[in-house]
């Protein structure tokens, strides 16, 4: 039984991916169309014709050979001339049959190289009964007979109330027509293999082009556009452009062009940028230095002083102590901004995380403080200072914006390729709407973390931590939810 395909399956099969593949394919399956058309009509063409040919000998040879069947398929002593001709003049394989009243009375069949009838022709009931239902009017049509096959036959009335049928064997023109379809598929075959292959290479040589745009793209693809200066690599090879593909790559080339202009405009603007905050945070270093000496001057006077005035100056040196830190910040990131190298060298992390939480706990002491720390110390290549100062920064985070009675966990762990540092608490998360830029200069969400928290800077020290761990080739992520807030730093070990 055969068996239908199914949707599913079909929708298993293999489809072709790329623009070659399809292109491809469909020439393949196009051409098959054309060759199954033209095979087809050629062998319905064919079979007409020899069957129409056949009908033709088929009306010449007439009823003759059925009525011979009434002398035992001879007529004695038949003549060129004679009513009723010889049998020796039919084809071999003709076939005849004399049937009165619905029944086969006779029948006979002529052999290749004997000149007499063969009377013992096997007929079955069912072919006796289709030989009965042919109409008398002389028209061919196809019979099967069981024990002969295929046969064109003809039934015309006789001149004793009898019906007289004569046919020829199908198989001649069968044979034809099968051994066209073989040669057919066989040639059409071969030309859709070969055309496969030459089509292959004729899409591929004709898609170079778009090749050569498609590779082009895949490189600008990879290249970091974010921020920094970005050095686009060469255009798109022209083609002809008047076709399809010499104008997506003059489009494309187009736009490379606007997106390089655009890039080394963003550059040109970050880099006065950074100068400005470099020069700016270098230079009011000096002023706040020198307001914050006068206040301590002040302060230091030997007379009476208002209390009001002594208050004024106590904030006057705490609030320029706050704006120093503040610049030395902006200025520490727009040197890293600029790419300048950090001192490189062994530093051991084991150490200053001791030191980093001995710091927290005298200036926390109303969190809990606790250390997860590996048996053996770990040891990374960097700057021991700048390292300091991550550490510093997520410990004042974690200390600021959480609650008192906090529980902050600090684990450091290291495999071969990287050292992992966490600082976990238990507080209340960072909001979700400050997730995503957290890690940007100048977010503050203190008074949304906790509204009894006490307070923060003026929100670098995250942004402090990320480029730093950038500058040492690491990284650094952030996972909280209500209850647990974790910040992970990963540096090449």
């Amino acid at each position: 039984m055969i068996r239908l395909p199914r949707s599913s399956d079909v929708r298993r099969l293999p489809r072709p991916r790329t623009l070659r593949a399809r292109l491809t394919v469909g020439l393949v399956v196009l051409l098959a169309v054309s060759c199954a058309a033209v095979g087809l009509a050629a062998v319905v063409e064919l079979n007409g014709s020899l069957t129409r040919r056949l009908d033709e000998q088929l009306a010449q040879t007439g009823t003759r050979f059925p009525e011979s069947l009434e002398h035992h398929g001879k007529l004695p002593d038949d003549h060129d001339g004679d009513e009723y001709g010889d049998t020796r003049r039919m084809a071999t394989g003709t076939f005849g049959a004399r049937l009165l009243n619905g029944t086969v009375t006779n029948k006979g069949l002529i052999r290749g190289g004997d000149p007499a009838a063969d009377l013992n022709v096997d007929l079955t009931a069912a072919d006796a009964g289709r030989l009965a239902r042919l109409p008398s009017d002389g028209g061919a049509r196809t019979v099967r007979l069981s024990a002969l096959g295929d046969y064109r036959v003809a039934a015309s009335a006789g001149r004793d109330g009898d019906v007289l049928i004569v046919g020829l064997p199908l198989e001649p023109v069968q044979a034809t027509v099968h051994r066209l379809e073989l040669v057919a598929a066989s040639v059409f075959g071969l030309a859709l293999v070969a055309t496969g292959v030459a089509g292959a290479l004729w899409v591929r040589w004709s898609l170079r082009p778009l090749s050569r745009v498609a590779a082009t793209a895949a490189r600008v693809s990879e290249l970091p556009l974010a921020s920094g200066e970005v050095v686009l690599p060469p255009r798109a090879p022209q083609s002809d452009p008047h076709g399809e593909v010499g104008r997506v790559a003059r489009a494309f080339n187009r736009m490379l062009g606007h997106v390089e202009d655009a890039l080394t405009k963003r550059h040109a603007s970050e880099e006065r940028l950074r100068r400005f905050a470099a020069d700016a945070s270098h230079e009011l270093r000096t002023p706040l230095a020198s307001v914050r000496g006068h206040a301590e001057l002040a302060l230091l006077h030997p007379g009476p002083v208002p209390p009001e005035i002594t208050r004024a100056l106590h904030r006057i040196a705490a609030e320029s102590a706050r704006m120093g830190e503040m610049v030395d910040d902006l200025l520490l990131l727009a040197r890293l901004d600029a790419g300048r190298p950090l001192e490189r060298g062994p530093v051991d992390l084991t150490r200053l995380v001791l030191d980093a939480v001995t710091d927290a706990r005298a200036a926390g002491p109303d969190h809990s403080w606790t250390l997860d720390l590996p048996e053996d110390p770990v040891t990374v290549q960097g700057d021991a200072h700048r390292l300091q100062q991550v550490l510093a920064n997520l410990m004042a985070n974690a200390r600021v914006h959480t609650p008192v009675g906090t529980k902050v966990t600090v684990t450091l762990e290291a495999d071969a390729d990287f050292a992992v540092l966490s600082v976990h608490d238990d507080g209340p998360g960072v909001p979700e709407d400050v997730r995503p830029g957290v890690f940007e200069r100048f977010t503050r969400a203190e008074h949304r973390r906790h509204p009894n928290a006490s307070g923060g800077g003026a929100g670098l020290g995250l942004s402090i931590v990320a480029a730093v761990a950038e500058a040492h080739g690491g990284s650094v992520s952030l996972e909280s939810g209500p209850g647990s807030t974790t910040f992970t730093v990963r540096l090449p070990a």
